[in-house]
C-alpha cells in the first residue's frame, strides 16, 4: 500500500489497544488483524504525547456522531470518506436497510477486503467498497456504486484532511456538499495550522514526511474554514472538552483564545443554508 494508506494500519493498532482495555470506549474485534505487524511498528515509530488516547477519542466521537446523525436525520446511506482500516460497517448498530459506502485507495480496500472476506455483515445491511483517489474526482465512482445524491447522507471523514493540500481539501468538501441532499450531516476532524510546525512534535512530523505521508493542511478556525466551503458547524470540540473526553483525555484543554497552539478539532457540520 502507499505510505499514506499505511497510516490506516497505525490507527488500527491504536484501536486494537483500546478494544483490549477493560474500560474500552468501543470494541473493534478486527483491529489487531487489520493493523498487522506494520501497524504496530508504525504506532511505535509515530508515538507521541497523546497519540493513542487521541485516536481512541476520535474514533468514539465519530462513532457517536454518525449513529446520532442516522437516527435524527433518518438517513440510510452512510459514506466513510477515507474509510481506512476501521470496521464501522460491521461493528456499529446501524438501522435496518443502511447502505454503507467506504471510499479509499484501491490497494488499501483490497487488503481490507481480503482480511474480512469471511466476516458477514449484519442481515439487512449492505457495504460497498469504492476505490478512489480522494484528491481527484471521485463523485461518479460513488454514484456508479449506487449512491443516491437525492437522499440525505451521513458523511464520516476521519484522519484525511491533514494529508491533503488546501486546494484538495476544498475540493473534497465541495464534492461532499454537491452530493448532499437536505438533512445530510458531516462528521470529521481537523488539525490547527500550528500542528504542522509544532517543535514538540518534530519527530512525529519528520517520520511522517520521511515515510511519504507528510501533513499538509491545518486551520486554526475550523468553523470559519468550513463555512467558506459551504458547511455550517453544529459542534466543534477539542479532545478533552465535554463531549470529546469520555473521561480519558490526560491533558488540560488550552482555551482557543490562546493563539498559535497545536491542537486538534472534532467537528460536526451540515450544509449551509446561506
Amino acid at each position: 500500500m502507499e505510505a499514506v494508506s499505511c497510516t490506516a494500519q497505525w490507527t488500527a493498532a491504536a484501536r486494537a489497544l483500546e478494544s483490549e482495555r477493560d474500560d474500552r470506549l468501543f470494541d473493534d474485534p478486527f483491529a489487531r488483524t487489520l493493523a498487522g505487524d506494520t501497524g504496530f511498528a508504525l504506532l511505535k515509530r509515530y508515538t507521541g504525547a497523546g497519540t493513542v488516547p487521541f485516536l481512541a477519542l476520535r474514533t468514539k466521537y465519530l462513532d457517536d456522531q454518525a449513529l446520532a446523525a442516522v437516527e435524527h436525520s433518518g438517513a440510510r446511506q452512510v459514506v466513510f470518506v477515507a474509510a481506512g482500516m476501521d470496521t464501522r460497517a460491521w461493528r456499529l448498530p446501524w438501522p435496518q436497510d443502511t447502505v454503507i459506502y467506504e471510499l479509499d485507495r484501491p490497494a488499501l480496500l483490497e487488503a481490507k477486503n481480503a482480511q474480512l472476506v469471511d466476516v458477514p455483515l449484519v442481515a439487512g445491511r449492505r457495504r460497498h467498497a469504492v476505490a478512489v483517489d480522494l484528491a481527484g474526482d471521485w463523485a461518479e465512482s460513488l454514484t456508479e456504486a449506487g449512491f443516491r445524491p437525492a437522499e440525505p447522507t451521513v458523511w464520516v471523514m476521519e484522519g484525511l484532511l491533514f494529508f491533503l493540500p488546501e486546494a484538495a481539501v476544498r475540493q473534497v468538501l465541495a464534492t461532499l456538499l454537491r452530493l448532499s441532499a437536505p438533512g445530510s450531516v458531516l462528521a470529521g476532524d481537523m488539525a490547527s495550522r500550528a500542528s504542522l510546525t509544532n517543535p514538540m512534535a518534530r519527530g512525529f512530523l519528520t517520520a511522517l514526511r520521511e515515510d511519504g505521508a507528510a501533513w499538509q493542511f491545518g486551520h486554526d478556525e475550523p468553523e470559519e474554514f468550513l463555512r467558506s466551503c459551504g458547511w455550517h458547524t453544529t459542534k466543534t470540540l477539542q479532545p478533552g472538552e465535554e463531549g470529546a473526553s469520555y473521561g480519558r483525555w490526560p491533558y488540560p484543554v488550552i482555551a482557543r483564545k490562546i493563539r498559535d497552539i497545536p491542537r486538534s478539532f472534532f467537528f460536526t457540520a451540515v450544509p449551509s443554508t446561506d
